[in-house]
């Protein structure tokens, strides 16, 4: 295994990282943390720490970063035991580096099982950054939390954002320009459809969709099937077509049950769960509940569910056009959770669409057509109720293209957005 990682070693060195698309994640490179960039597979993890490469050869020697790919096929079966050998075969190469500071960027280091102990033990004993990056939330919220606790800073990578998707695409920013708007208006019309994968950017229809099928496939047998042994593949996939076709709505896992349960499938409640919260771990959906003082009241109520990705709905649409009312949520409901976890759903007399823990509180009802008045009046029914629970002075109506602010009262406002331009402002 040593001789393995000295050829992974110098490969990666002689490798150039150039040309790489920017983020508008930053990440720290002179941290005393080890720094854990997490999130769904082909989110640009890897791409983001080839940048932290390209900029780190500025000022310090290549000799000085390494960077391994634990899916690398040379690797395997790679255990906890054979991790000793990496440090050793880049010793044995740079005998002369131990004095100085090293650079370790260990790629998908979640496939070694108890990798959490070699990193703790070389972070603690070496003079040596860390930078890791895995596909799992469970690296927020168990391994890390637990072995590497208050050694480490987590950032969460999501698909572009819609901002860093203009930026791709070279279009200037500029709300009050007809021109610029035009430009970004035409942007976001593939966007809301086909998604943030880099990969999928400059494809056609159909190879987008072979894309992302892999996509799914791999997150599915390589990081659900394979890691949890699920032997029941057909409700696995019954499943995930059933939540993405129906993204941005309430899901009772009761009468998905019954459901289930009515097509002759043999499962129990306990399976449904584990389920949904492998696809969780896998960062393809998230679920979130009703926003309650109490978690008990939580729980009891339906949650909601929302994708990591607009561009996996099409995988499972049946219908001709698509179902902007739901694409139009679950791209607010992204905009959100990149900045906060703490995104809910509010219900009283009346349902809001969003609410998230951010500056004092933000709540948002999101409705793609409200060309009808009654439909105006509803949605300014909901928020108004929201705002008197929430104390709440301002709220957002989020749609395809009106644009104003509807005074409440005298202190309550309701600023009405189109989509594009709420998630550019």
């Amino acid at each position: 295994m040593k001789e393995v990682f000295k050829k992974l070693i110098v490969d990666s060195q002689e490798r150039s990282y150039t040309n790489l698309i920017p983020r508008v994640y930053t990440i720290p490179t002179d941290t005393n943390k080890i720094v854990s960039l997490i999130g769904i597979r082909r989110s640009g993890k890897t791409y983001m720490l080839y940048k932290l490469i390209e900029d780190l050869r500025k000022n310090t020697p290549k000799e000085n970063i390494i960077y391994i790919n634990f899916e690398d096929d040379r690797l395997f079966p790679i255990t906890l035991q054979d991790m000793d050998s990496l440090v050793e075969a880049y010793y044995e190469l740079y005998p002369d580096k131990r004095e100085e500071k090293v650079y370790f960027f260990l790629d998908e280091v979640q496939n070694i099982d108890g990798w959490e102990l070699f990193v703790r033990r070389i972070y603690d004993t070496l003079n040596i950054a860390l930078f890791i990056t895995g596909s799992s939330s469970k690296l927020l919220s168990s391994e890390i939390a637990t072995s590497l606790r208050g050694r480490t800073i987590v950032y969460e990578i999501f698909p572009f954002s819609f901002g860093e998707y203009l930026n791709y695409k070279e279009i200037d920013v500029n709300i009050y320009s007809s021109s610029s708007q035009s430009y970004i208006q035409n942007a976001f019309n593939s966007y809301l459809v086909d998604g943030g994968f880099a990969e999928t950017f400059e494809q056609s229809e159909d190879v987008q969709k072979r894309i992302l099928k892999d996509y799914l496939d791999l997150i599915v047998y390589k990081d659900i099937i394979e890691r949890y042994a699920i032997k029941n593949h057909a409700l696995l996939k019954h499943l995930i077509k059933y939540l993405f076709s129906n993204m941005s709505t309430l899901i009772s896992f009761t009468k998905l049950y019954n459901e289930y349960k009515s097509l002759g499938y043999k499962l129990s409640k306990d399976t449904l769960y584990e389920y949904i919260s492998y696809l969780q771990e896998a960062y393809t959906l998230f679920t979130i509940p009703i926003y309650r003082n109490s978690v008990k009241e939580e729980q009891r109520n339906p949650k909601k569910i929302y994708a990591i990705d607009n561009g996996f709905k099409k995988l499972f649409d049946t219908s001709l056009s698509p179902d902007y009312s739901k694409l139009y949520e679950n791209i607010a409901f992204l905009h959100l959770r990149r900045k906060t976890s703490e995104v809910y759903y509010y219900k009283g007399k009346q349902e809001v669409d969003l609410y998230a823990n951010i500056d004092g509180g933000m709540l948002i009802n999101v409705s793609y057509d409200i060309s009808s008045e009654a439909t105006l009046k509803r949605e300014l029914a909901a928020l108004e109720e929201g705002m008197e629970y929430f104390n709440l002075k301002k709220s957002y109506l989020v749609t395809k293209e009106r644009d104003e602010i509807i005074r409440l009262d005298d202190e309550k406002e309701v600023v009405v957005v189109p989509m594009w331009k709420w998630l550019v402002s």
